[in-house]
């Protein structure tokens, strides 16, 4: 069985995008870094092409990290595995009631 793929690209991120299709719950997906480490972790839904997985249990509240920046926040607790996509992360630029 091929193995899916999914890249973390700065050390500071707490997701890793997925980059194979057909990955569903259940698939187990190796997470590359930039200094060629690999982790294996296993998917609790379904992730598109392209998407974003936790590579880490991430607190409601906390910032979700992706190349290096912070996307927003999660919005619920998000267990390592699990897809990170609008159903589990609020934005924070543009809102206006938020600092900064």
């Amino acid at each position: 069985m091929e193995m899916k793929l999914a890249l973390k690209v700065d050390d500071l991120d707490n997701v890793a995008t997925i980059f194979a299709n057909d990955v569903t719950a259940g698939t187990t997906v190796e997470v590359r870094d930039k200094q060629g480490k690999t982790e294996q972790i296993r998917l609790s839904a379904d992730v598109p092409y392209g998407h974003k997985i936790a590579l880490t249990d991430i607190a409601r509240g906390d910032k979700i990290m992706k190349y290096g920046e912070c996307i927003g926040a999660a919005s619920t607790d998000i267990k390592k595995g699990d897809y990170v996509h609008v159903h589990n992360l609020e934005a924070l630029r543009g809102r206006g009631d938020i600092p900064g």
